[in-house]
């Protein structure tokens, strides 16, 4: 990996804005794209720009239908949960779409100390999770030095011998010493989403604070993994641009990692603006993204870049998260609180970052999962095998990362239904491994899962390959 950044990445806007007039010039040269698409090797920013033009519902559903298959092929049936751990919604940064905007009045704010950390860590542990993502506002007040702590004591905490495996975080733009210096916190991915990357309308959404800077946010990417963080996540913010600008940006920012650092993006996601108390613009959405325009959103970036988890969090309703993990969703929320410290007190609502759709349990996430098919995974064993970075792309792009993903998947969920679960969902889930379990092909692959398995069951814990 290459170490040393120094110049700047700029985003060709008017290449962009002439993409987002190509259209597909027959249904039949859709065909073709999505053939293209299933030798796994993604597809051109002409390609997604004519999936993205495509209105036919027809069509449209034989896009979603290979986004699926390319997830499958990847990633097998897996699942992967985490929760979001926010320390604090104090922010120096005046976004008119947030609910932690500097000048939003209508909420009471905080920072957690350490002792709080450590509280809703330990909720966080009871319910089952062993995944989080860490999240704040800007301040000085929760500088890097603070969550540094942070991110120690929510390693630290342990209960009945659970313990959080992986940390991922999403921070405000550091420099690259101050990644150098995340790096040794033992992160997983580190995200950071541009919220649109129209930069006439960035200017218009962010007033004031340091986040108004729109070129020291678009390169944050390249100063990370200049600073030695191997795994990065981006997103937009949907509803604040052309939903298509924004997923060919997106796949035109990929690229420029791609290019420097030969590895593209660890994650894409895909949050639509939701309510936010004391927010006029969270209720009044500029470029509005519709189910359906969404729905092909998700597909376009599974197809084009196939390699990467997209993420899909609680701000979606129950019903429509449940559809959308068929068009390629690779890694979901679950359980989500958006307010510091609502992890320990359940009616601490007043903190909110935005609203939740989809305000299902854990435990009932997973038992929809379970009804779908979906392996539930807590995995955390490439982080710790070291198949991060390039070598994690590596086995992604062939698809050969999917005999990680499935065995491991099992192995945690099994822990799961042994220390969580009731006796119905236990059930249920066990008839689920046991069914893949046998439709698996190698059998010494099968030999090695179902002795784990067993192992498991017999009191072993994090067991992966």
């Amino acid at each position: 990996m290459k170490t040393n950044h120094n110049e700047q990445w700029t985003l060709d806007t008017q290449k962009v804005r002439k993409l987002i007039e190509i259209h597909p010039e027959s249904d039949s040269e859709i065909e073709q794209i999505c053939a293209k698409a299933l030798e796994l090797k993604g597809l051109s920013q002409e390609d997604a720009a004519k999936l993205l033009n495509v209105s036919n519902p027809q069509i449209i559903q034989k896009i979603l239908e290979t986004a699926g298959k390319v997830k499958e092929i990847i990633y097998g049936r897996r699942m992967v949960i985490f929760a979001p751990l926010y320390t604090g919604n104090i922010c120096s940064n005046d976004c008119t779409y947030c609910g932690f905007r500097k000048s939003n009045h209508s909420i009471n704010r905080s920072i957690l100390n350490t002792e709080q950390i450590h509280s809703e860590t330990i909720n966080l542990l009871k319910e089952g999770h062993k995944r989080l993502l860490m999240l704040c506002g800007e301040s000085k007040a929760n500088d890097l030095d603070y969550f540094l702590n942070a991110i120690k004591t929510v390693y630290s905490a342990e209960w009945n011998g659970n313990k959080i495996k992986r940390i991922n975080v999403e921070i405000a733009p550091l420099t690259t010493d101050e990644f150098k210096k995340l790096k040794t916190a033992g992160i997983g991915t580190y995200a950071c989403f541009q919220e649109t990357y129209d930069p006439d309308l960035y200017k218009e959404y962010h007033t004031t604070g340091p986040k108004s800077d729109y070129n020291y946010r678009l390169n944050v990417m390249h100063r990370a993994m200049a600073g030695g963080i191997d795994d990065v996540g981006i997103g937009v913010l949907f509803g604040l641009s052309d939903y298509r600008f924004e997923v060919l940006s997106m796949l035109e920012h990929a690229a420029s990692l791609e290019a420097e650092f030969g590895c593209g993006p660890h994650t894409v996601s895909v949050p639509r603006i939701e309510p936010a108390d004391g927010v006029s613009l969270s209720t009044n959405v500029p470029y509005k993204v519709s189910d359906d325009e969404f729905r092909k959103i998700i597909a376009v970036l599974r197809l084009s870049l196939p390699y990467t988890g997209i993420i899909l969090s609680t701000r979606e309703n129950e019903t429509l998260r449940n559809e959308l993990f068929q068009y390629g969703i690779s890694q979901i929320s679950a359980g989500s609180r958006t307010n510091p410290g609502a992890y320990s007190d359940k009616e601490n609502g007043k903190g909110s970052q935005f609203s939740l759709g989809d305000h299902r349990s854990l435990s009932e996430v997973i038992d929809k999962l379970i009804e779908s098919k979906y392996i539930p995974s807590f995995c955390t064993g490439c982080y710790r095998k070291g198949r991060v970075g390039n070598d994690f792309m590596d086995l992604a792009k062939p698809g050969l990362i999917h005999q990680f993903c499935m065995p491991n998947g099992l192995f945690t969920f099994q822990e799961y239904l042994e220390e969580f679960a009731d006796s119905s969902l236990k059930q249920k889930g066990e008839l689920l491994i046991n069914n893949i379990v046998s439709e698996v092909h190698n059998e010494k692959l099968k030999s090695s899962i179902s002795t784990n398995l067993d192992a498991i069951k017999s009191g072993d814990r994090d067991l992966y390959f």
